[in-house]
């Protein structure tokens, strides 16, 4: 039995989005495994047509939470709402929108994607001349049109894991959730993968990915959940990044200074720009300060006229890595800082 949680109990859940109405609606999720809280008190809101990045180490509980919010395991407590239903009063209705494709994903071995990508659409109410139409857009959108007359058994990893995600979207959702899906994938196929999520985005979709290689959601991402050890702890808007008042700057030179760790550090701090990484090995800083040109222009100008050789000045852009990375030192930041 899922317990809803009561207006009173539910902490007020984070947005993504101040203006857009939520497609998505997480509140206070509570999942128990045996000797085990896989979920504890997670909620939040996500708006139509968003690219949501789902990250966390390992055991964090990336895979729970999308199998709860594709109404595949019931939580101890909370409730999940998608596109105003509650997905646990009608979980049927709530399949009929929603595409889910997890890790470790099965096909249908003996018969060939097409075949696969039929019955799909068969097992989503369609029939006829639309079940086949559909499975021939979500083949296109995927680039297995070349491979429909193969038996899934016969493909290359890739290709499964390609004719898997078609099926997820085979009947147009409104809602995907994927879990790892570039797994498998080439570099070009993940290049297809990046261009496919944007193109579904701009449909209206709204996507929920999860992995924990950052760098394969930093593309087309808008927005990220970061999950450790079952709970929230940090919800960003990826765009926010590139309105933000700092710059990083990446600096490399012939040799660090010997006084880079004081009095060097002193000096670029009295000039506006806190040293945020040191690279030794590269004889290189990651900077942050002030965003404006004149700025940046300023510390090249004295760097060079007081004889320090740099061999490279240029802005480092904000990835979801540094966006990741920031909001767990901001969070042991202010753990560190409570009595």
């Amino acid at each position: 039995m899922t317990y809803q949680a009561r207006p009173g109990d539910a902490r007020p859940a984070k947005r993504v989005s101040n203006d857009a109405p939520p497609m998505i609606c997480v509140r206070q999720v509570i999942y128990d495994y045996p000797g085990h809280r896989a979920l504890d008190g997670v909620g939040f809101d996500l708006p139509a047509a968003s690219i949501t990045a789902l990250v966390g180490p390992n055991g964090a509980g990336k895979t729970t939470l999308l199998r709860v919010m594709a109404a595949l395991e019931e939580p101890m407590y909370g409730s999940v709402v998608i596109d105003d239903l509650d997905i646990w009063t009608a979980p049927r209705q709530a399949h009929r929108f929603m595409g889910y494709l997890p890790d470790h994903f099965g096909l249908y071995r003996e018969l060939s994607a097409w075949q696969c990508l039929c019955h799909a659409a068969h097992a989503h109410g369609m029939d006829g001349d639309m079940a086949e139409a559909m499975a021939l857009w979500a083949a296109k959108q995927v680039g297995l049109l070349p491979q429909l007359e193969i038996l899934a058994g016969a493909l290359s990893r890739g290709q499964r894991q390609r004719l898997a995600l078609a099926q997820a979207i085979v009947h147009r959702p409104k809602v995907l959730l994927l879990d790892e899906p570039a797994s498998g994938l080439d570099p070009e196929a993940r290049a297809d993968m990046s261009r496919l999520m944007k193109s579904l985005a701009a449909e209206g979709m709204t996507l929920v990915i999860s992995s924990h290689i950052l760098a394969e959601l930093d593309d087309y991402c808008t927005a990220m959940l970061a999950l450790e050890q079952g709970k929230l702890r940090a919800y960003q808007q990826l765009d926010a990044l590139e309105e933000r008042q700092t710059r990083l700057l990446r600096l490399r030179f012939s040799a660090l200074p010997d006084d880079a760790d004081d009095a060097f550090s002193g000096w670029l701090a009295a000039r506006g720009w806190r040293v945020v990484e040191t690279d030794r090995q590269a004889a290189a800083l990651l900077l942050e300060g002030a965003a404006d040109a004149d700025a940046q222009k300023r510390l090249l100008r004295e760097l060079v006229t007081t004889g320090h050789d740099v061999l490279e000045f240029a802005e480092h852009a904000r990835n979801l890595q540094d966006a990741y990375l920031e909001s767990l030192q901001d969070r042991r930041k202010n753990q560190a800082q409570c009595p």
